[in-house]
């Protein structure tokens, strides 16, 4: 550094001090000392850099010969860009609009110590169950085990400000599918609703997914009513925890052809659901701070025809009629008690499992087939990381003197879990599951199960 100073200085002075004074002279050499100086600190701190990287590096070279891995940007990733989710000009609460992403993925684990139907065996269904061995589905040795993802899924929520109010939409899908190990993509929701208005597909008016309680199978009890519908929905009343809405939903015909099989099968063969108009729902709900209360009321149209005969005969509707009544009561701390019960003329094809809608009489005429359903659960918190949910349900149908001996008459779904979630947004746990099916003749069979599941949420 010295024989640096010395060749600037000559070079400063050496060729102008002939012309220069000795002021500008002494100018010129506190320049090039400060030259030196700024010089001097940046070698060092040049130097000091050159020795913290191997000191750094020393540790993962000891451990691997593999290169050290790439450290991790802490930069902004790709914006996401919603370009149709802009609010209406206007629009109050302008900057609200977003788009919400949510989803889960799930592993269940499931070890059966009797058999279900293979196409359902993913959840206990007791309409599942094989009560008649040889010949029923499921019938077979005692003993399966399940492994299955298809309680994972991905979905997306809209909320945009327009002049008439927030319009929002839901779209979700999950994997479940029938039959063995499938997995495919199905819609659950896809619904938009503006003001009182709403279209699309999700849950019914006639069931109320709160009162779903915390359990790890994922078909739930029986005795509910749950199915998601395509409807047309008004909201005419929500205001100060009360709710009133009536929908038209897409309507649905489970049938029984039963014994006039026995005497035209080729007729029975043909008969088919007619859906000429929609169901009509109305809903109550009541929320308050030891819970809340909603029932429900649906009229509805059940058809059936022949379409291979002249005229599509024989042909003809029943009425169909339902009542609905849930809600929950809360207890101690977070702890709830959930209870639903509903009860109708053809209103199987809204329930969550079993029976049917329409099935022939003693005179082969066609009746609409009364149902009972029912559960109770009780979701207690032990802690805030450990959780349990244990109840029982039901659901019976009075079956026709038109029905087959194998008919469905009553199904019965009962569990009891333990849940830990040792952080946010993750949940481990195990279930034990019993479900039993009887028929018209009243002979039955049951199935016991153990369940452990994973689930991630993001």
């Amino acid at each position: 550094m010295k024989g640096a100073f010395w060749f600037v200085l000559a070079l400063t002075v050496g060729g102008n001090a002939y012309a220069q004074s000795n002021e500008e002279l002494k100018r010129q050499l506190d320049r090039a000392l400060q030259a030196v100086d700024d010089l001097q600190k940046r070698v060092k701190a040049l130097e000091g850099e050159k020795q913290a990287a191997p000191a750094a590096g020393a540790p993962a070279a000891a451990k691997s010969a593999e290169p050290a891995p790439a450290p991790v940007s802490t930069a902004a990733g790709a914006a996401v860009v919603a370009p149709d989710s802009v609010a209406e000009a206007g629009a109050p609460n302008a900057d609200k609009a977003r788009v919400e992403i949510s989803g889960q993925v799930q592993l269940d684990a499931i070890y059966d110590f009797n058999r279900v139907d293979p196409d359902w065996n993913a959840t206990l269904r007791p309409s599942k169950i094989p009560v008649v061995c040889p010949g029923d589905p499921g019938c077979g040795k005692d003993g399966e085990s399940i492994m299955s993802i298809r309680q994972t899924k991905l979905g997306f929520k809209g909320y945009l400000p327009t002049k008439m109010g927030l319009l929002t939409t839901w779209l979700d899908f999950d994997l479940f599918d029938s039959g063995g190990g499938n997995t495919r993509a199905r819609v659950l929701n896809a619904w938009g609703e503006l003001g009182m208005f709403g279209a699309g597909q999700t849950y019914t008016l006639f069931m109320n997914i709160d009162t779903f309680p915390n359990t790890l199978d994922y078909w739930g009890p029986n005795g509910m009513v749950f199915i998601r519908n395509p409807q047309l929905r008004v909201t005419p009343y929500n205001s100060d925890g009360m709710k009133v809405a009536f929908s038209l939903e897409q309507p649905g015909a489970a049938i029984d052809t039963g014994k006039v099989a026995d005497v035209d099968p080729a007729l029975a063969a043909g008969v088919t659901g007619r859906t000429r108009f929609p169901d009509l729902i109305g809903q109550f709900r009541l929320d308050r701070g030891w819970g809340h209360f909603q029932a429900a009321g649906m009229l509805r149209q059940i058809g059936f025809e022949t379409p291979a005969n002249p005229g599509a005969n024989p042909s003809g509707t029943r009425a169909g009629y339902g009542l609905s009544m849930n809600g929950q009561y809360n207890t101690i701390g977070q702890d709830r008690v959930v209870a639903h019960l509903v009860l109708g003329r053809g209103i199987a094809s809204y329930m969550n499992d079993g029976g049917v809608d329409l099935a022939p009489n003693a005179s082969l005429s066609a009746e609409a087939v009364q149902s009972v359903g029912w559960f109770v659960y009780y979701d207690h918190y032990w802690t805030n990381q450990w959780s349990s949910s244990v109840g029982l349900s039901e659901h019976r149908q009075s079956n026709t003197d038109g029905q087959f001996a194998n008919a469905f008459k009553k199904g019965t779904y009962s569990s009891v879990n333990l849940l830990y979630m040792p952080v946010k947004n993750m949940t481990v746990g195990g279930e034990l599951l019993w479900g039993k099916r009887e028929n018209k003749d009243g002979q039955s069979g049951d199935d016991t199960r153990v369940q452990f599941s994973a689930r991630y949420k993001f």
